[in-house]
């Protein structure tokens, strides 16, 4: 039987959801998120969209939602669903958009940015805890085998033909 490289299996092979790269990378994801999610919600009371959401308001400063939506590849509705539960913590605040009428920018609080500066530590120590199996180099192949999975994916969102 002939070997199949870019599938990892012989040709002929029926499908096997075990050996589906999708259903594998939704699985570790899964796994990954779940474990952390658990984590921001037990200590700190935040879901993993919350999490997302301040951690780019961190890193970019005031944003606007669709701003956010675009940066985190998150739907409207969690977005905005994570940014309400913030604004009801007071860890972000909401000011008009300057060039915007329509639409409004939000930024991290001082509550919001000293919350973010006690998680990141944490979510730096699961990283590592996660990928301390791995050699260095493997972890930065993972990363740009990722980044380029998703770019294949985000080309083929446009192709309905597959």
């Amino acid at each position: 039987m002939k070997y199949d490289a870019a599938s990892g299996r012989a040709k002929g092979d029926e499908f096997r959801l075990d050996a589906y790269l999708p259903y594998r990378l939704s699985v570790a994801s899964n796994a990954v998120s779940g474990l952390i999610a658990r984590s921001y919600q037990d200590r700190f009371a935040l879901s993993v969209p919350q999490w997302r959401v301040i951690c780019v308001l961190a890193e970019d400063g005031g944003l606007t939602q669709g701003q956010i939506v675009a940066r985190t590849v998150m739907d409207k509705v969690t977005v905005s669903r994570a940014a309400q539960g913030l604004l009801k913590r007071h860890l972000v605040v909401r000011s008009e958009h300057h060039a915007d009428g329509r639409s409004h920018v939000l930024a991290l609080t001082e509550e919001g940015s000293s919350l973010h500066g006690e998680i990141a530590p944490l979510a730096l120590a699961y990283e590592a805890a996660l990928i301390a199996g791995l050699a260095p180099q493997d972890v930065a192949l993972l990363k740009r085998l990722l980044t380029r999975l998703q770019a294949a994916a985000g080309q083929l969102a446009g192709d309905v033909s597959i």
